[in-house]
């Protein structure tokens, strides 16, 4: 198992799976332990969050110093109950499968300081993704927003691929995507996903359509637009407790459905920055820089302004990754606020 974040000295590593029942995570995590290269004499913590169809052969492990620990309700997940499972094991790492109903920000908002994610796998049963797609979305898109890898097992040679593909890549480009077809051999995705605009353009100038893309893409590869000049239609939020001559500038950017719209903006610097004010439509062009600012508590894309024209709301106000009704969203888009 490789990836995730780099050990730090101290850390108690958290191996975290994710799915929806019989999708395929206790078979995985099973084979997992069994794995000499995995568990070769270090004390585990198996955390499990639900009950799935299969149960742990501990006796098939080539380490047996595995310890089985359940949560049963997501109040559990706290701190200090955390800390005194741990405890209790004298485990020195975890392995954590997770209840495919449970939104993730609940886990990760009540580990204990000393835990940290050094890998995240989702896996899904591709006869039945689909069907969860369409009515649990949000639950989905919560899952696949951080994991590393995606494994669609029971994937049979009928299927279409790209379909799973572009629901993974509307919600992530980079998480990784395996199939593993019912004789058990194994396909990672190669479908290539070329962005909607041209990022060696002189000036990259956004559709309205591509600002959804081109935001989550900033926001995982910075570096890939340092030094670059932009140009997009976006609105404005201003307050008085920002640096002065800084603003920001972004869109309303749905995910799944309206309830997760947020404001999505970067970071802009512009000498004439107290003219604007919040609410306002403007097409604005600059040149990106990676650097660090108040507003990100960190390095960000600052937008270094070199030309604003007020202009006109778009016709779909919120942007998206995908093709979505404008009426429909009208319908059902509620107030948010900057």
């Amino acid at each position: 198992m490789a990836g995730g974040q780099q050990p730090q000295e101290n850390d108690v590593p958290v191996y975290l799976f994710t799915g929806f029942l019989e999708a395929g995570k206790t078979k995985f995590i099973q084979e997992t332990l069994e794995d000499k290269r995995f568990n070769s004499g270090e004390k585990t913590m198996l955390l499990l969050c639900e009950e799935g169809e299969e149960e742990y052969d501990i006796s098939a492990m080539p380490c047996q110093d595995i310890y089985i620990r359940t949560i049963e309700e997501p109040e559990e997940l706290n701190p200090a109950h955390l800390e005194e499972l741990l405890k209790e094991c004298g485990a020195t790492r975890v392995v954590l499968e997770y209840n495919g109903m449970w939104q993730l920000q609940q886990l990760f908002q009540n580990l204990p300081d000393d835990w940290a994610v050094y890998q995240e796998m989702f896996f899904a049963d591709a006869t039945t993704f689909l069907q969860y797609n369409a009515n649990m979305r949000s639950l989905v898109v919560d899952k696949l927003n951080t994991c590393e890898l995606v494994v669609f097992n029971r994937f049979t040679k009928d299927m279409d691929k790209m379909e799973f593909h572009k629901l993974v890549r509307g919600v992530s480009r980079r998480t990784d995507i395996a199939y593993e077809y019912t004789d058990n051999h194994v396909e990672y995705d190669e479908i290539e996903d070329p962005l909607p605009f041209d990022v060696n353009a002189p000036v990259i100038r956004l559709a309205d359509t591509d600002f959804a893309l081109w935001y989550r893409d900033i926001m995982e590869d910075p570096k890939k637009y340092d030094g670059k000049t932009v140009s997009f239609r976006g609105i404005v939020a201003v307050d008085p407790t920002f640096p002065p001559n800084t603003f920001a500038v972004g869109r309303h950017v749905m995910t799944c459905c309206v309830e997760d719209i947020t404001y999505s903006c970067v970071v802009a610097e512009w000498e004439k920055a107290n003219m604007l004010q919040t609410r306002q439509w403007v097409q604005v062009t600059g040149k990106i820089h990676v650097q660090r600012h108040k507003l990100y508590r960190g390095k960000g894309p600052v937008l270094q302004v070199q030309e604003v024209v007020m202009t006109s709301a778009p016709e779909q106000e919120v942007a998206t990754f995908y093709s979505v009704s404008y009426t429909h969203l009208r319908a059902h888009e509620t107030r948010h606020d900057l």
